[in-house]
């Protein structure tokens, strides 16, 4: 085995500086858009203009990068086209370009794909097999998530829940999990700082505080079908109402630019980081989980292009913040467990988002949120943000393994047979 784990080290090297490199980079303009945003509020004004540009270039140049996460989970399973390289600038610039103008999107998306396309451009340059490529592909996405969120042991059990609902393929664990540790190293070496919160004192599990974890999950799988549902539902009337691309985003960013300014919503532009600070400190208005989950979707749905765990993390913590006063456990630690919940139940990672709890607020935190996750996985139903992640085995009925998640024919077929 000695030959095997020497390339394997070598590989998982090259993929997590990659990657690291490339999110240190990303985190750098991004803190500069978003503070140059938020100095001159008139940058609302570039939405249209800059959905209408990106999605013209992503439609002229982007060789099907325009698919994102999607085609890195396509390739993963049915491997057919290289993954263009040249999905890492044009993925970056967009989105930098949307939180530059006012959008409300996330960060994660951005360096899973730049982290999936380095690792097949490594694949290529090294004429490795397909199975290696494939394995290369699911560490360039842990490597990125990991060097973002500085949470390398969710990362790498995110890239191998997400590929299919119900089933983690352990021969991929040693290059996920190697370059995803040493890519979570590298970017805090060059210099990205990762967001901290606390919980506080976690109190010892009890009848009231496990009954409350699975309440808060139930309630964050039903806002994580939601927030799945908006965004496809938005992206889907949005090609009805307006079949060129290019116009569709220029009027979802006129639709923002309007909205903010009028409704006084500037809060839930770009990620949304101060709010979920406070969410762990001071009570916060019932509206904030569906104002945040309908500008997402608006955002997101109408083409322009960014994350969708940030939003996600946003939307659990207020949640969770609104839930607090009638449940039993502490408000920090009930925002910290929506926070990660609404997560696990929109990507349908459970295992992931009770890790990441750990990571995140320590291993005491990690019982309450392994309940609400696996609550938030159940109550989300076959629903997700990545319409390309497969079901190996159905949730409370049975699903012909391999059925995408974004084949709503095949879907509704199982539920007609589960009736039955």
């Amino acid at each position: 085995m000695l030959p095997v784990l020497g390339v394997w080290l070598i590989l998982s090297v090259c993929v997590a500086l990659l990657a690291a490199a490339a999110s240190a980079a990303f985190m750098a303009m991004l803190t500069w858009a978003t503070d140059l945003r938020e100095h001159s509020p008139w940058w609302l004004l570039g939405l249209p203009p800059a959905g209408f540009a990106m999605v013209w270039i992503y439609q002229r140049y982007g060789l099907g990068a325009e698919k994102g996460n999607n085609l890195l989970l396509d390739e993963i399973h049915d491997p057919r086209h290289p993954v263009p390289l040249r999905m890492v600038p044009l993925v970056l610039v967009s989105t930098l370009l949307t939180h530059l103008v006012g959008g409300s999107a996330g960060r994660e998306g951005t360096a899973v794909q730049m982290g999936g396309a380095l690792a097949d451009w490594l694949a290529r340059t090294g004429r490795v097999s397909r199975e290696t490529r494939r394995q290369l592909l699911v560490a360039g996405m842990a490597a990125g998530f990991a060097a973002l969120f500085g949470t390398p042991l969710a990362a790498a059990v995110f890239a191998l829940e997400v590929l299919a609902i119900g089933r983690i393929q352990y021969d991929t664990l040693l290059p996920v999990f190697l370059s995803a540790v040493l890519a979570a190293r590298f970017a805090t070496l060059m210099g990205i700082a990762h967001s901290h919160y606390s919980v506080g004192i976690v109190p010892d599990p009890e009848l009231a505080g496990l009954l409350t974890a699975l309440a808060l999950g139930a309630a964050a799988g039903i806002a994580a079908w939601g927030f799945s549902r908006a965004m496809h539902g938005t992206a889907r009337a949005a090609r009805r109402w307006i079949p060129h691309a290019p116009s569709r985003a220029a009027a979802g960013g006129l639709l923002i630019a309007v909205l903010i300014p009028l409704t006084g919503a500037w809060r839930y532009a770009g990620l949304g980081l101060p709010v979920i600070a406070d969410a762990f400190r001071v009570p916060l208005p019932w509206y904030d989980p569906l104002a945040k989950l309908g500008l997402t979707a608006l955002t997101l749905g109408s083409g322009f292009k960014g994350g969708e765990v940030t939003p996600l993390f946003f939307i659990g913590a207020s949640l969770g913040n609104v839930l607090a006063p009638l449940g039993a456990l502490p408000m920090p630690l009930m925002a910290g467990v929506g926070m990660v919940a609404v997560f696990a139940g929109a990507a349908n990672t459970p295992l992931a988002g009770a890790l990441m709890a750990m990571e995140l607020f320590g291993a005491p935190a990690g019982g309450y949120a392994a309940v609400a996750c696996v609550m938030s996985y159940c109550f989300a139903g076959h629903s997700g943000i990545y319409l390309a992640q497969r079901i190996a085995q159905g949730k409370f009925m049975a699903v012909l393994p391999g059925t995408r998640l974004g084949d709503e024919r095949a879907l509704w077929r199982a539920r007609l047979r589960s009736r039955k």
